[in-house]
This record gives C-alpha cells, sequence and structure tokens, in this order.
C-alpha cells in the first residue's frame, strides 16, 4: 500500500513573495478555494504578523475554507504566534507554522544567538503555540546549510516538545539532489522520535534544483512536500506543485506515495494564479506552458498522430486541458453563462452572475467566441477587486504616423472625477503620463509586457505591468480588446495595487 505525500501549499504566503505578486484578500480567498478544490492538504494563507491585510486575509481564508488545513507562519515569539492564532483560530482545521533559523550562519550573523538559545527559543515557541494547537509545525530556516546533528538535536526536542510536522528548508536553493537526499535520510535514522512526526521539505529554485530536490528527499523519507503553483514565491521560486505531482503521476514506481490532488484541475488553477498575481507563466514551462503539449516538428507531429505516447509521457486531459468545451458567444444566455462559470470551478452569487453576465455580453458584441480564458479574465476583474482609490472612467487617443499621441483620461479618485490631457512619445506613453499627473503618482515602471489571452485578431489583449514606488512593487494587469485601453486599466490597476501595498506594507522577515 502506498504511502500518504501530504502536499503543503504555500502559494499564498511564499508566492506572494515573488516581487510584486501581492494579493488582495479577495484575491487569497479565490485562490485557497480553487486550492481546496485541487485536493491539497494544507493550505498556508499567510504571515499574520508582517501586517494588517495578512492578517485579515489568513482570516478570510481560514473562514472560508473546511477541508484543507489552514496554516500561518509565524516566528518563534509570543506576539506572532498569538497574532498567528487571532488569525487561524477560525479554520476547521488550524496550523500553527513556527520557524527559526538553525544555521551557523544565520544564528551568527542574523539572529546573534547561541545554539543553545535558538534551542531554548524554539522549544518555548513550539510549547507555547501547542498550548493553542495540537497541530503544530516547526521548520529550521536554512536546515540544508545546518550542521546535521544540530538538526537532529533541535528537532528531537520540538517534537517532544509538541511538534507534529517538522520542515527542513532548502532556503537558499543552495543543495544538490543526492547531498539533499542523504541529509534527510541522516536526520530520518539519527532524529529518536522522528516516528512520531511528519518530516518535511520545502526547497526553493536558486540552482534551478528545487523539484529535483524535493523529489529526493520524498525517495528519502519525508512525507509533506511544500510547494507553490506555477513555482512562484521568493527570488527563482519554490518547488513547482504540478511538476512534483505530475512526476509522481507519470512515474508512480519511483516513489510509492500518493496524493490527494485532482490533476484535472492544475491547469485552471495555474491560469488562475496566473492572473491573480500577473505573473505569466513561460512558455516552455513544464506542465502548464503554453508550448508543454505543443509539437511543431514534423517529425514529432508525425509520431503523435500515429501515437501520442510517441512525444507524449502524459495526456494533456489529465492536467484540465481539453478541446471539448462548450462554445460561449452571443447567443449565450445567463443560464449557459453560470453553468459553464461552475464547470470552471466558480461559485459565484447571483448579483456576482448578474455583474459578469452583463461585462460578457458586451464583450461578445466584439468577439465571434467567448473564451474560458476570457471569461477568466471578467471575473478576475469584476469580483475578485476590493474597492480601488483610482477607477479609470474614460480614455480617448489621437495617434498615428501624422498625429503627435494625444489622450484625454478621465478617473475617479476615491469617488471624485476628474479629467485632463497630455501627450508623449506613443499613445501609451501618453497616458501613462497623464495619468500620473492626475493620481499625483510617480510611480517608476519597471517592466511592461503585453500577451493576446486566446488566438485570432480579435483576441483580447492581456497587459501587466510592474511599478516601483518607495521601495515597493506592484504588479498590475488589465485586459481589453484594445491594447492601450487594457494598458491604462494595468496601469491603474498597479496604482491600486501600490497604495495597498503602502497601507499594508510586508514584513522585512524573508522567512523560509
Amino acid at each position: 500500500m502506498k504511502e500518504k505525500l501530504y502536499i503543503f501549499d504555500t502559494t499564498l504566503r511564499d508566492g506572494e513573495q515573488s516581487p510584486g505578486a501581492s494579493m488582495n484578500t479577495a484575491e487569497k480567498v479565490r485562490i485557497a478555494t480553487q486550492l481546496e478544490k485541487l485536493g491539497v492538504d494544507v493550505i498556508e494563507a499567510g504571515f499574520p504578523a508582517s501586517s494588517e491585510g495578512d492578517f485579515e486575509a489568513v482570516s478570510e481564508v481560514s473562514k472560508k475554507v473546511n477541508n484543507a488545513e489552514i496554516a500561518a507562519l509565524c516566528r518563534a515569539s509570543v506576539n506572532d504566534i498569538d497574532r498567528a492564532w487571532k488569525a487561524v483560530c477560525h479554520a476547521a482545521n488550524p496550523r500553527l507554522h513556527v520557524f527559526l533559523a538553525t544555521s551557523d550562519i544565520h544564528m551568527t550573523h542574523k539572529l546573534q544567538m547561541s545554539r543553545e538559545e535558538v534551542l531554548s527559543t524554539a522549544v518555548d515557541a513550539i510549547k507555547y503555540a501547542a498550548s493553542f494547537t495540537e497541530n503544530v509545525e516547526f521548520s529550521a530556516e536554512d536546515g540544508s546549510r545546518s550542521d546535521p546533528d544540530f538538526l537532529c538535536k533541535i528537532f528531537e526536542t520540538v517534537i517532544d516538545a509538541g511538534a507534529r510536522v517538522v520542515n527542513l528548508p532548502d532556503t537558499v536553493g543552495y543543495a544538490i539532489p543526492r547531498e539533499f537526499s542523504e541529509l534527510i535520510a541522516y536526520v530520518m535514522k539519527n532524529t529518536p522520535n522522528i516516528d512520531r512526526a511528519i518530516l518535511s521539505v520545502h526547497c526553493h529554485n536558486d540552482l534551478g534544483l528545487a523539484t529535483a530536490n524535493t523529489l529526493a528527499a520524498i525517495h528519502a523519507g519525508a512525507r509533506q512536500a511544500e510547494v507553490t503553483i506555477n513555482g512562484i514565491g521568493e527570488r527563482a521560486g519554490n518547488t513547482s506543485l504540478e511538476e512534483l505531482v505530475m512526476t509522481l503521476h507519470t512515474r508512480p514506481s519511483y516513489v510509492p506515495v500518493t496524493t490527494g490532488i485532482e490533476t484535472k484541475r492544475i491547469h485552471p488553477t495555474s491560469r488562475l494564479v496566473s492572473m491573480i498575481t500577473g505573473i505569466m507563466v513561460q512558455p516552455n514551462k513544464a506542465i502548464v506552458g503554453a508550448n508543454a503539449f505543443a509539437h511543431e516538428a514534423g517529425i514529432h507531429q508525425d509520431g503523435v498522430l500515429k501515437n501520442p505516447m510517441t512525444y507524449e509521457i502524459m495526456k494533456p486531459e489529465t492536467v484540465g486541458l481539453t478541446s471539448n468545451r462548450m462554445v460561449m458567444g452571443k447567443h449565450s444566455g445567463k443560464h449557459a453563462l453560470r453553468k459553464h462559470l461552475k464547470n470552471m470551478g466558480y461559485d459565484l452569487s447571483e448579483d456576482e452572475i448578474k455583474s459578469i453576465f452583463e461585462k460578457f455580453k458586451i464583450l461578445s458584441d466584439k468577439k465571434k467566441v467567448v473564451h474560458d480564458e476570457d471569461i477568466e479574465a471578467l471575473v478576475n476583474e469584476d469580483i475578485l477587486r476590493t474597492s480601488d482609490i483610482y477607477s479609470l472612467e474614460y480614455l480617448h487617443i489621437s495617434s498615428g504616423t501624422t498625429v503627435f499621441p494625444t489622450t484625454s483620461v478621465k478617473i475617479s479618485i476615491n469617488g471624485k472625477v476628474i479629467k485632463g490631457t497630455g501627450t508623449g512619445n506613443g499613445p501609451i506613453d501618453a497616458t501613462y503620463h497623464t495619468i500620473a499627473e492626475l493620481t499625483q503618482t510617480r510611480s517608476e515602471l519597471l517592466r511592461f509586457s503585453i500577451n493576446a489571452l486566446t488566438d485570432g485578431t480579435d483576441a483580447q489583449g492581456e497587459v501587466t505591468v510592474r511599478l516601483k514606488e518607495d521601495g515597493l512593487i506592484a504588479l498590475g494587469r488589465g485586459t481589453d480588446p484594445d491594447i492601450i485601453t487594457a494598458s491604462a486599466y494595468a496601469y491603474v490597476n498597479g496604482l491600486n495595487r501600490l497604495e495597498y501595498l503602502k497601507q499594508n506594507p510586508p514584513t522585512t522577515e524573508e522567512g523560509l
């Protein structure tokens, strides 16, 4: 009988630490709902002590999710643990996730604590956390660079203190699969009471080895994997849920473990996270990239037509890709849209469906066929946003080969409408300068990218911008069949996210 591998998803916590990938409460709740349907065992909803916004988000996720465990991250301090418990106590299955660095470099230079002090602090923190719940996890930050014997000692002690899960993170992505596997095996062999806890791993992708290291750790005995959707996360990211799960699914003889993941929900979940965070999935990304199941070379196409298994080691339907879709267009009614949204995994109220349907009809007048990506964009734009400070009311552009680019903009700022005109090197430059002047903002545009949501000349344009102001970085996203309008929406969305970050500044603590 196969052993259970617990999937701990930290998209909402470590994934949000991707530069600019801040999510508001409604967006976090939406992703958490999808993660629960995906079948993850644990959802790390955030770091409540880091900001008021994160505290609110963890609280709301805890109230909305019923099946998956909800974890709240906290440092090994009474204040952090109190804050985390206050946020996560609403959950049907709450978990407190306490972390403390254990490598010599972190203990000496960051914590300025001795091994004895770290050990004592960890024990006190776990005992305190265990006074609230039996479901406590301890993470040895920078575990892969820690002394193996000290790791065994601290794991043994925190397990005695009440930790049910002990996590060995490769915090800086330094490990190599073989040595990481050997470290896991050493800990399993030399921690006397390890049988009373689940050994977890949390790997970063700085050397591109996060998934490989996680697989090596599972092979050596780890039975919880900490992952994110699309592999997003601090710096180069984390172990990718889809890569790990589909490797285990495709190569079941490699490690005899089973997960509760509904693989057909992988692609929709990937798309949702990409849309909400504004972090696009590169075309050649394994499992969920646009080219993952595409074949251009003639010899590949010939082989796939004769037998898909010649060049495809998994079926696209397994991860949620299918060609059998209900065609949505201008003649589709509200009932059809409601059913289609349900099939896509959206459980919306009648008021929300009514609002989406109105925008759906407007879009269907512009396009022959409205694709799932278009509908997802409508949901993201209309339902998942909190009350914004800035709202684009009107945009008019004059531009061309013989016309100096000029724009007229009407924008709402906290309900007050103001108008203005401006010029620039092009229509988008003119639009951005005018909006910046009207809002009196001074953000720096770090990145601008355009993507077509679907095929065809009538496809909606998806624009993503990265803005920086006062050391804060935010992603903005906008969609519209008109690229310039989509660009304006993206810029305004980015400004709103910057305002959100100003009101809910992120913690300076990197975490795991």
